[in-house]
């Protein structure tokens, strides 16, 4: 049964939502309005659901103030944290609703660069990032079944250690490259074999993934952004087939249509344009499909 007191202290608390909420009625541009005025009231849920103490409310402005200090132009640590809550899959399935048979969408991650160097048709994205050599190939056509030619396909990968060209301080440049489809629609390039690998835990967000019992580790995956115009802007992965990582991938990106069959090729098999690999490697096939802008 409530008490007088707590009916107060509802009162007083639903009070200051109220006010808050107000504040924003006078906002000209409606969406920002609708924005804000909905971010409070869930804002003032939270809180009011957990209840933390002032000290509580002080470790998160301090864990907000660790995430921003971390953050650079080689690293994002409020994207890590948007993809761990799964809010950055959220947003991604809001904004691209299912077409057809259009390729899913996944995370974009935080360690894509502007400026990657092209490789033309066959070339090799690795550009001596550790790995085992990994041959991909496949079409881009749009959801009716015609090649789109030209299309503008961006591709980046961690190399063999786990790292990507940017974790590096050496400014170099490898496993990123970006080529366009041909007359037909298809593409192919060289890169390495995408193995598992963690996401950045030497900060804000590894120290919250360390103290609730989960793994920082990623499902191996090969990163994809294809544009066109005309057409919606694809930004995905592929998966690796068997990964034991698939259903316990920390930022939620997993879907079953973006798990490959990586098939390794033993130590002496031809590969594709006569190229020599001291090795095993392997080969996949993932045709795109995008849909309409």
């Amino acid at each position: 049964m409530s008490t007088p007191q707590a009916t107060e202290q509802q009162a007083r608390e639903q009070d200051l939502v109220n006010r808050v909420v107000r504040s924003f009625d006078d906002t000209p541009d409606p969406r920002l309005k609708d924005v804000m005025q909905a971010l409070t009231r869930h804002l003032h849920a939270f809180l009011r659901e957990v209840r933390p103490t002032e000290a509580e409310w002080q470790a998160g402005i301090d864990f907000l103030t660790a995430a921003g200090h971390i953050t650079d132009d080689r690293r994002q640590e409020f994207i890590l944290l948007s993809d761990v809550l799964g809010a950055s899959m959220q947003t991604i399935a809001i904004n691209n609703e299912a077409y057809g048979d259009a390729t899913e969408a996944t995370v974009f991650g935080p360690f894509f660069v502007d400026g990657s160097p092209r490789v033309e048709a066959g070339g090799d994205i690795a550009q001596g990032a550790a790995g085992e050599p990994c041959w991909v190939e496949g079409t881009v056509t749009d959801t009716d079944g015609r090649p789109v030619v030209g299309a503008r396909i961006e591709v980046w990968e961690a190399d063999d250690d786990g790292f990507y060209d940017v974790q590096y301080d050496d400014d170099r440049t490898a496993a990123r490259a970006h080529l366009l489809s041909g007359p037909d629609g298809s593409y192919s390039f060289w890169a390495i074999t995408p193995t598992p690998y963690p996401i950045p835990h030497d900060g804000p967000v590894g120290r919250m993934l360390a103290a609730t019992g989960r793994s920082p580790m990623r499902a191996s995956h090969l990163h994809f952004m294809v544009t066109a115009p005309g057409l919606r802007t694809l930004v995905t992965h592929i998966f690796v087939e068997g990964d034991e990582l698939l259903d316990r991938d920390s930022v939620f990106g997993v879907k079953d249509s973006l798990v490959k069959r990586f098939d390794r090729q033993p130590a002496g098999t031809a590969a594709p344009g006569g190229r020599e690999v001291d090795g095993t490697w392997s080969r996949v096939r993932f045709d795109i499909v995008l849909a309409p802008a």
